[in-house]
């Protein structure tokens, strides 16, 4: 697959993307290297990534916990006295190998630690190849509030090899779609379609489909980095769909949902908004809904909880002046940002979603 450019890095792809990696190692200098993993991608995938590293440079690895729990700032001041304990100085390079948590929270100690040191993402699951490694967005969580602290500031480079994803369970792969088949909501509408019969998706479907995805997001960053207008149609399925994920983690009650399952249920939900104020047609509505119904499992949301859920919705990062901003839909493919949603037509959104 072809390496796809960006103004500031390029995402790399496959076997390609170690001969680019050691070309890259070997003309900087760099006093040491640092890899980055969790729990998970240390026993899954650290040792077949070593095995493709050509570099007499001394390299040491930091482990962290695995799970959206972990991404705190706690956890960076772990990070980030290893490397000072370690010896790490500001001619250091970081390689951050592993899902979401690992790419953001590994981007944003490199970006703070001797106040910037280079970086690059190796993405080991479908959503951090998708969506977390790409873009520049860095950061961690404060307390259960999704991504409340972080830079932009994007590494040297993206590696994605999909040949990682031979380690992931069915429902993390599910979860990376979810963020696959928001592109293709905000996007194009063919791209959703292909997404959805995943019965007839093949090995080398999945790896162009995953490129177009990243290039998607690519087109969409480049034209508006720090996100102040079009990039915010990123956030399609997020306002609710954080919310959720943060109630749901929080709460001592609740299964922790993934980031795509609580993605997928926000989508349902925004559409079925998006209907009501800005006349998504019907039928788009209800083929977005057994799209996404078929792929993900129901999800229990009480009446109970969502005064709860909707106080989160305070917390989103898209808010202006006091008012909570949703990203909606006029048809697949044209998204309108800054949409203002009362709560009542939240909670018959919610009303909705629990009589599927």
């Amino acid at each position: 697959m072809n390496s796809i450019e960006t103004k500031t890095y390029t995402v790399h792809f496959n076997t390609k993307a170690y001969t680019e990696l050691n070309n890259y190692i070997e003309n900087h200098q760099f006093s040491k290297i640092f890899i980055l993993v969790d729990s998970n991608t240390h026993e899954l995938c650290l040792a077949k990534f070593m095995a493709q590293l050509e570099t007499k440079i001394a390299i040491e690895v930091i482990e962290i916990e695995a799970g959206e729990q972990h991404k705190t700032i706690n956890t960076c001041v772990g990070v980030w006295n290893a490397l000072s304990d370690l010896g790490a100085d500001r001619k250091s390079l970081m390689l951050n190998l592993g899902g979401g948590v690992v790419t953001d929270l590994g981007g944003f100690v490199a970006c703070t630690f001797k106040r910037g040191i280079k970086y690059i993402n190796i993405p080991t699951s479908l959503l951090a190849m998708v969506d977390a490694s790409v873009g520049g967005k860095t950061g961690v969580d404060l307390g259960a509030l999704k991504n409340q602290v972080g830079v932009i500031s994007s590494g040297d480079m993206v590696i994605i090899d999909t040949s990682y994803l031979d380690t992931l369970p069915q429902n993390q792969m599910k979860s990376g779609l979810a963020e696959m088949l928001k592109h293709g909501l905000i996007v194009d509408k063919a791209y959703f379609d292909k997404l959805t019969d995943l019965s007839k998706l093949t090995l080398n479907d999945l790896d162009e489909l995953i490129h177009e995805s990243v290039d998607i997001k690519k087109t969409i960053v480049t034209k508006d980095p720090l996100e102040q207008n079009e990039r915010k149609h990123l956030n399609f399925g997020h306002t609710l769909g954080h919310a959720i994920e943060s109630y749901f983690l929080s709460h001592p009650e609740k299964e922790e949902l993934l980031h795509g399952e609580a993605i997928a249920i926000g989508m349902i939900l925004e559409c079925f908004i998006s209907a009501e104020i800005l006349n998504l047609p019907k039928q788009d509505l209800e083929y977005i809904t057994k799209a996404l119904k078929n792929i993900y499992k129901p999800v229990i949301i009480d009446s109970s909880d969502y005064d709860a859920i909707i106080e989160l919705l305070k917390y989103d990062k898209k808010n202006e002046h006091g008012n909570i901003n949703f990203v909606l839909l006029n048809t697949i493919g044209k998204p309108k940002i800054d949409c203002l949603v009362d709560n009542e037509l939240i909670i018959r959104s919610f009303e909705y979603y629990k009589q599927l």
